[in-house]
């Protein structure tokens, strides 16, 4: 670790060591997206070459995404009890034997062992909620921009990933992408051994925006048992109907972005005739666009009021995917749903934060948006599987995209609905 050493030299040039979480997180999420991501570039290629249909592919994505949401809270609990770099290391190399695995898959069985089960539980030991602890946890200020920023990963991962996946896919099969997708991993998992901490103790820091002058004592060590945290918070958290409001959201925007767009949009386009590079190229587009839109997303979660936020952003996001079946499928009707869609793919997520640790506070924070995760990924789930029956059974993904346009205008309208926090009463003499 050489974690002491470039606190001190960073600290001399009066930069945070904080934003080095922020960048070795940014990395290992970038990396993760790209792993997540994949599948919707193999679909069409395991087609070909195994005879399986876009249902029985669907079904082993869907219980991956099932899996990495209710993995949330499980992960808060353990990266809490266990440390960051200890948990991030793990899942890391879980998802590359998992993969490296899959290469000699022949069966759906397999497939849905190794991209349903085994992946899932090792993105799920981390997901959103390892940045929602850096940011509660090395961040005193500015917590909405460092989730802006490290939710953009998702983005910056398909923006890189993607295109090039799919382009050796063409040329090479389905094999080599993958086996380039565990090459990063491996490049991440000796970024998170070298640099990351697990607090800002550990290199004698106090929070960014912190305006106290000595370190904060580490805390005493956490013994609570992982399954017992993970549950007490669900049944405290559910009693608030705040909680479900969120938990709803964003099940929906899992259904709408993750379950449905990353896993299927590029089957669609080729549907219509667009080629598989194109295809991914488009997601891309839209990455560079919600690489902004998130970061953006951040920076004003810090400034108004993220129900407003969040009424906005799935507003805009059920338009265009109402927007997307009356597009011709042209290069200009893509492009203009790329852009309004990519701007809030996941600008989501940094008001959902907020807005998570205004109710429940700070400390209990990352337990309860891993419950609202949980949400998320169960609605990715759902959507997976249902785009994919509505394709094998209906020779069409368009009622599914349709089904989610509509579903986003009810989010819009749920977020909207959430109560205000009062603000506090002024102390009189």
């Amino acid at each position: 670790m050489i974690s002491n050493w470039l606190a001190a030299a960073l600290a001399r040039r009066n930069i945070h060591y904080g934003w080095v979480m922020v960048g070795v997180t940014f990395l290992a999420a970038l990396i993760s997206a790209g792993t997540v991501g994949a599948p919707g570039v193999f679909i069409v290629p395991l087609q070909h070459e195994f005879g399986w249909s876009t249902a029985e592919i669907s079904s082993a994505l869907s219980i991956r995404f099932i899996l990495f949401g209710l993995m949330a809270p499980f992960a808060a609990a353990l990266l809490n009890r266990y440390g960051l770099r200890n948990v991030t290391l793990a899942a890391q190399l879980i998802v590359v034997c998992a993969l490296i695995t899959s290469l000699a898959m022949t069966r759906v069985w397999q497939l849905v062992l190794l991209w349903g089960v085994v992946i899932g539980i090792g993105t799920g030991m981390t997901a959103l909620v390892l940045g929602a602890t850096i940011a509660t946890r090395w961040f005193a200020a500015r917590r909405g921009l460092v989730i802006g920023i490290m939710t953009a990963s998702v983005a910056s991962g398909q923006l890189i990933f993607l295109p090039l996946l799919a382009s050796l896919t063409d040329r090479f099969g389905w094999r080599v992408g993958l086996a380039l997708m565990c090459v990063m991993l491996g490049v991440s998992a000796f970024a998170v051994l070298m640099i990351m901490c697990d607090r800002p103790s550990d290199v004698g820091l106090r929070p960014f925006g912190d305006s106290g002058t000595a370190p904060l004592p580490t805390p005493p060590a956490n013994t609570a048992p992982i399954l017992g945290a993970a549950l007490g918070t669900l049944r405290e958290a559910s009693k608030s109907p705040t909680f479900w409001a969120l938990f709803m959201t964003f099940a929906i925007c899992g259904a709408s972005t993750a379950g449905l767009i990353q896993v299927h949009l590029i089957p669609m386009c080729m549907d219509f005739g667009i080629p598989q590079v194109e295809a991914a190229s488009l997601l891309a587009a839209m990455g560079i666009f919600d690489f902004f839109g998130t970061i953006v997303s951040g920076w004003l979660s810090d400034r108004y009021d993220n129900r407003w936020l969040l009424f906005w952003y799935y507003g805009l996001r059920g338009l265009s995917l109402v927007y997307l079946p009356f597009s011709d499928f042209s290069f200009y009707g893509l492009s203009v749903f790329a852009m309004f869609y990519g701007l809030d793919w996941i600008a989501t997520v940094p008001p959902t934060v907020r807005l998570t640790a205004q109710r429940f506070g700070a400390e209990r924070a990352n337990l309860v948006f891993g419950w609202i995760f949980a949400g998320h990924q169960i609605g990715a789930g759902a959507a997976a599987f249902a785009a994919g029956l509505s394709r094998t059974l209906l020779a069409s993904y368009l009622p599914a995209f349709f089904a989610a346009g509509a579903l986003c205008i009810v989010a819009a309208l749920t977020a909207v609905s959430i109560a205000r926090v009062p603000k506090p009463k002024p102390v009189t003499a």
